[in-house]
């Protein structure tokens, strides 16, 4: 792979990739999701979740993305997930979540905010293959408190849907 080199004092400039955190939050059974109030995928659903800021550990990144998009504090309760989306040059740590009260509300990224049973996931209107992916994991998860971090699903790299 090619990089960027200053010609004078040899300084290499390395591209990384981006690093995502977020959680699956749940309350009594129910799991919370964000209909997106921004691009990409603005009305779909999703999980709390963004970029990890310098300086923060992705703990305090999955705490502060739910409060900035869901309005809440979670408890989180381990590493549920770690998948690599490399068409798009990203990392993301997804944790398992909950909420001790019912206290959430829509964030200036968000256009609502809703508690969902299972059954119930809107799944033709979730956002991203990583966001199923993770809930998907959660729910075979279950109860568990220990477990080993899932990855990617066989075969899938995390390409966005080619249209809405």
């Amino acid at each position: 792979m090619e990089r960027f080199v200053c010609g004078d004092c040899g300084h290499v400039h390395y591209t990384n990739p981006k690093i995502v955190v977020g959680s699956v939050v749940t309350y009594r059974n129910l799991i919370l999701l964000c209909r997106r109030a921004i691009e990409p995928r603005r009305g779909f659903w999703t999980l709390p979740a963004g970029y990890l800021e310098e300086n923060e550990t992705p703990e305090d990144g999955a705490r502060r993305e739910a409060r900035e998009e869901a309005q809440c504090d979670i408890v989180l309760e381990g590493l549920l997930a770690v998948y690599s989306i490399p068409r798009i040059s990203q990392v993301q740590l997804m944790y398992r979540a909950r909420l001790d009260t019912e206290q959430f509300g829509a964030g200036d990224e968000s256009l609502e905010v809703k508690l969902f049973d299972w059954d119930d996931i809107p799944w033709t209107e979730i956002a991203f293959p990583s966001a199923r992916w993770a809930l998907e994991h959660r729910h075979a998860v279950g109860a568990q408190s220990i477990f080993a971090p899932f990855s990617n699903p066989p075969g899938q790299n995390g390409d966005f849907p080619a249209t809405r």
